[in-house]
This record gives structure tokens, C-alpha cells and sequence, in this order.
């Protein structure tokens, strides 16, 4: 198992039903679900993965984080009976913990394959980049349950596919396979089953070759824009843009085209 160090406690004592692998060399980390054939996510295991987020956030070996599973399904959602037995303060933090992908600066990747319901949709909604095959199955099934989505992830459905799109989802809990997730604009690709890790290789690839500063500036930006008018919107891309232009990674990336060679950025 990895060592990860966080100020809050010793993680790599307390990881349930998941495991961190962090491939240095690749500036990989690898977050995987492992609780049997529907990868059911426990109450205890939502803090957990806050915390391991946080922990690859200031990992300085890891450029970008792979949020993944072992088996045929992603995850069946959360553990039904922690509902009820979980206190209301508990309940209160579920959607910040679910929301942990969105705050890394990181980018964050979400392979899924089978189902992918209630909080492992949610919480892949909460990262920047879905790839999904023909067997992945997207859903919010909590009005069986007499629920609604309690992690963010009604919200963001929304803003990815508007009120009517949602609303059929939601409110009829249906599934959607991941080729019309892929065509409503909820995923970032959709591949064969197979080829669902070699896809996931690649972009993890593609993005390590991007400066990691202007990777970070661009997902804030657009992360914090989300819900600004266009105005603002462009002030800030403006104000971000005019930083980036005295960092060393954008030299070396002008004086990298100019020289008709890859660029070799540091961060800095």
C-alpha cells in the first residue's frame, strides 16, 4: 500500500474498501474502489477518500489522479442502511466530501465501466474528465428510496444538461448508458470496454505534458466562473491569463514552439 501523509491522520491505517497506488515515475496516483462485485461506497469510506484526495493534492510525485474500480462495476452507490444510522452533522457533509475531485487543483480522471449509481455518479460528476464504455450505466436512482440526490449530484447534472434532461433522470431514476452520456455532454469519451484502461492511459499521458501550472489556473478559473455572468467570466480569464504570462512554464513553452521542440515545463 502507498504511504500518503496528511496533517489530519495516518491514511494509510485506516483506507476501507479502497487503496491508493501511486506510480511516480508516471506522476500517476491511482484511487480504487475495492468493496466486492458493486464497489458499494460506506459512510466512513466518503471521509476517507476526502482525505486521500487532499493528501495527492499536495503530493508533489503526482500530476494527475485516476479515480477507478476493480470488477465489472464502478459502483452500485452508497450504503443504504448508513443513511438512517448516520447523525444529521454527518449527513451535513456529504456532498463537501463527495466534492473533494472538484477542489483538487489536479485534474482528475473517473474510468467507468458497469453501474455507476447514486454516490459513485456523483462523485465522478465531481471530476473533470468521465470516460466511459457500452456497459456503463449512469444513474440517480434515490427517489426509489424516497430520496433525492444528497452529494451535488442533481446539481451538477444540471449544469451539464439542463433542467428537463435532468429532471427525467432524477425524477424518474432512469439509467443512461454511456453513449448517451457521451452525447448529452456528461462524459469525456466513450470507448469499448477493453480499451477503457488504455483510454485512460492516454489521457492521463497527454495531460502530464501540460505545464501543471496553467493546468491548475485553467481548472480554477473555469470551476470558479461556472456560475458568473459572461463579463466576469472574461475579467477573471483576463486576470489569470496576465499571471500566467510571467511564469517560467509560459517562456518555456514560447521559446519551445519557436524552436519546433516539445516543451520541458516545471511548474514554476
Amino acid at each position: 500500500m502507498t504511504e500518503l501523509k496528511h496533517p489530519a491522520q495516518d491514511l494509510p491505517q485506516s483506507l476501507t474498501n479502497f487503496r491508493v497506488e501511486v506510480d511516480a515515475e508516471r506522476e500517476r496516483a491511482d484511487i480504487v474502489l475495492s468493496n466486492g462485485q458493486f464497489n458499494i461506497i460506506t459512510m466512513p469510506q466518503r471521509e476517507q477518500l476526502r482525505l486521500v484526495f487532499e493528501a495527492l493534492d499536495a503530493d508533489e510525485r503526482v500530476r494527475v489522479i485516476v479515480l477507478r474500480a476493480e470488477g465489472e462495476h464502478f459502483s452500485s452507490g452508497g450504503d443504504i442502511k448508513g443513511f438512517l444510522e448516520a447523525s444529521p452533522e454527518h449527513v451535513s457533509k456529504l456532498a463537501w466530501n463527495i466534492a473533494a475531485p472538484a477542489r483538487c487543483s489536479k485534474p482528475v480522471i473517473a474510468a467507468n465501466r458497469g453501474f455507476c449509481f447514486g454516490v459513485g455518479f456523483e462523485v465522478s460528476l465531481a471530476c473533470d474528465f468521465r470516460i466511459v464504455t457500452e456497459t456503463t450505466r449512469y444513474a440517480l436512482p434515490e427517489q426509489k428510496l424516497g430520496q433525492i440526490p444528497g452529494s451535488g449530484g442533481s446539481a451538477r447534472l444540471q449544469k451539464m444538461v439542463g433542467i428537463t434532461r435532468t429532471k427525467d433522470i432524477v425524477m424518474r431514476s432512469r439509467r443512461i448508458p454511456g453513449q448517451q452520456a457521451y452525447d448529452w455532454g456528461v462524459a469525456t469519451e466513450c470507448v469499448p470496454d477493453a480499451e477503457l484502461e488504455a483510454a485512460t492511459d492516454r489521457l492521463v499521458d497527454e495531460l502530464r505534458a501540460f505545464s501543471p501550472l496553467a493546468q491548475r489556473t485553467a481548472k480554477k478559473l473555469l470551476n470558479d466562473t461556472e456560475d458568473s455572468p459572461l463579463s466576469i467570466a472574461i475579467e477573471l480569464e483576463g486576470h489569470c491569463y496576465s499571471r500566467l504570462r510571467s511564469s517560467n512554464d509560459f517562456r518555456e513553452g514560447v521559446e519551445a514552439f519557436h524552436g519546433k521542440r516539445a516543451p520541458k515545463f516545471d511548474g514554476s
